[in-house]
């Protein structure tokens, strides 16, 4: 009897995946381990706006069962923008990460 047992599970469904580069400084920029279950644009937004991450510089996202991949950092940042608008109070790393080129964050 053979055992087979997935190595991403969750990803083999329809799901958009967000993966957010940071940037270490003088350590270099690496994409962080994130738990299949919080790669949504959503959940995203709410690290980048809590200062989970220290210091995000891009996010990419891909669908595996649409085969397609893309930059999302200017999709997250206006979400970031639209975000502060409602709620405000973001941390200083989704401060700057919000001024992508072209977004215009208050």
């Amino acid at each position: 009897m053979s055992t087979q047992t997935p190595l991403a599970p969750k990803l083999t469904d329809n799901v958009t995946v967000h993966m957010v580069l940071n940037d270490f400084g003088q350590l270099g920029r690496a994409f962080l381990e994130t738990d299949e279950l919080e790669v949504d644009e959503w959940t995203i937004v709410s690290k980048i706006i809590s200062g989970e991450y220290s210091n995000p510089v891009r996010v990419a996202a891909f669908n595996i069962a649409e085969g397609w991949s893309r930059d999302a950092t200017e999709d997250i940042a206006r979400a970031l923008l639209d975000r502060e608008a409602s709620e405000g109070d973001l941390s200083e790393s989704a401060k700057k990460f919000g001024q992508v080129p072209g977004i215009a964050m208050h």
